[in-house]
């Protein structure tokens, strides 16, 4: 059984953090997208409708991470998609395993992560998107299903996902 499946949510994020920063001290920190500037940092971690959820920092990805608590991931192969609805709306997630996790879906927000200079930053980018994906559109804005599309480095760095815009 994946140590997911059991953890709360700040045993999963530490171990995620761990699980992560092996694979960057053993695969990553020598390409050109590594971010030497930056650690790995799990932001919101929670259970929500069945699911540990919240963002993944990297030097080289921000991602949403999605863990079913159910098992559900071990009947989809590697790469494919599934959806989960977030108070923000439907979210597409890449499923994927990692060792010491077993299987996991993600959804990337940023990669590479050159973008970013501190830490600090990256991490207030994460509460914000986080914020945002846990809260509902008004009902002037956008579709649901447009949100993860939405989340882009852009709209981040100016600004337009830490308010609501009218």
């Amino acid at each position: 059984m994946s140590g997911s499946s059991t953890a709360n949510p700040v045993e999963f994020a530490s171990l995620l953090e761990a699980c992560y920063r092996r694979i960057g001290d053993r695969a990553m920190r020598d390409l050109p997208i590594y971010n030497d500037a930056l650690d790995v940092a799990a932001v919101g971690f929670a259970i929500r409708d069945g699911a540990m959820s919240g963002i993944l920092i990297t030097p080289w990805f921000m991602n949403l991470m999605l863990c079913p608590r159910d098992g559900s991931l071990a009947s989809h192969s590697p790469g494919s998609l599934i959806a989960h609805d977030f108070p923000a709306g439907s979210i597409d997630f890449t499923v994927g395993a990692i060792d010491g996790i077993g299987p996991i879906a993600s959804c990337s927000l940023f990669s590479p992560m050159d973008e970013f200079s501190t830490m600090d930053q990256a991490r207030a980018t994460a509460e914000a998107a986080w914020l945002e994906i846990l809260m509902p559109p008004a009902e002037h804005e956008r579709p649901a299903a447009k949100v993860a599309a939405a989340v882009d480095r852009r709209r981040f760095l100016r600004g337009e996902l830490a308010e609501r815009q009218p």
